[in-house]
């Protein structure tokens, strides 16, 4: 399809070209015939080369606009694909993962560790349900424009406390790493805040994994809040740390992925720290890794 968008463009601008250079041949011809001082031709040869050239200039750029969103509208659209063969993957896998738990636990007599383990792996699975079925609401509501952040005195250092707590407690092991003073004081959206971590540690635990050394630091510097979430896994290319923040787009090929997402997580956590007033930026964890860096200005 963009090899389609590119090829029409060029035929385009190449017919425009020529037609241009027909018609003002034309029209220098047509002049030439016509009973007026030699002067005056030239002036008018030079008024048809003039405007034709700025007519050109102003067409080329349109079309060059016009190429620019037509491959947006392209990117958007195969990311939209990949979206759908995803997420339908995303909903169906737990669905029948919980349905496969239940129907063990209801056929077979079990011992108590294997039911508690068995419904352990439920909630997991039910939990990645509601995380992708949420992420899904929040990203219409974004692009509806039907959600504002709303600003109150919060105590970001607990905010974050409690959000580890929860992963520590969903993975029943404490994995994540804390560089962060206490009783930090911000003003700011406290749901907006919350949601633009666990999308960053969903993140991490999902491509890095728990045990990649993932961590968390928070600091203040002037009139600015910095906060963000690193990890030692495999890193993102530099070519695709800009592409990361769309909606839909997931790194590597999508029919041979073997990670889990929907291509939301990213672009929500963006979408949500620029309503926060704030920047979110992709930087290489030295000696490997990604660091995901959450900017807000006080």
């Amino acid at each position: 399809m963009k090899k389609q968008a590119n090829f029409f463009l060029i035929v385009l601008i190449i017919y425009v070209f020529l037609q241009f250079i027909w018609w003002g041949n034309l029209l220098i011809r047509l002049s030439g015939k016509l009973a007026i001082s030699d002067s005056d031709y030239q002036r008018r040869v030079w008024m048809i080369i003039g405007e034709g050239s700025v007519f050109m200039i102003l067409l080329f750029l349109g079309i060059l606009k016009m190429r620019k969103v037509i491959l947006k509208e392209i990117g958007l659209t195969q990311r939209q694909s990949n979206f759908l063969l995803s997420v339908t993957h995303e909903l169906k896998t737990p669905i029948s993962s919980v349905k496969l738990f239940l129907q063990t636990l209801l056929k077979h007599d079990l011992p108590e560790d294997k039911k508690t383990d068995l419904l352990k792996k439920a909630m997991d699975e039910n939990e990645r349900l509601s995380l992708l079925i949420d992420n899904i609401l929040h990203a219409s509501r974004v692009e509806n424009k039907s959600l504002q952040a709303v600003k109150s005195e919060i105590d970001f250092s607990a905010l974050v406390q409690s959000v580890v707590d929860r992963f520590h407690k969903r993975y029943l092991q404490e994995f994540i790493s804390l560089d962060m003073p206490p009783m930090i004081q911000i003003h700011g959206d406290a749901f907006i805040l919350e949601m633009i971590l666990v999308n960053l540690l969903e993140n991490a635990c999902k491509y890095a994994g728990i045990d990649a050394h993932i961590g968390i630091y928070v600091r203040q510097e002037q009139q600015k809040l910095i906060f963000g979430v690193k990890d030692e896994g495999p890193g993102i290319p530099v070519s695709e740390r800009e592409a990361i923040f769309y909606k839909f787009y997931r790194v590597g090929n999508e029919e041979t992925r073997q990670k889990q997402g929907s291509g939301l997580g990213l672009f929500i956590a963006a979408e949500f720290a620029q309503l926060q007033g704030a920047q979110i930026t992709c930087k290489e964890n030295n000696p490997r890794g990604t660091i995901f860096e959450v900017t807000l200005s006080l």
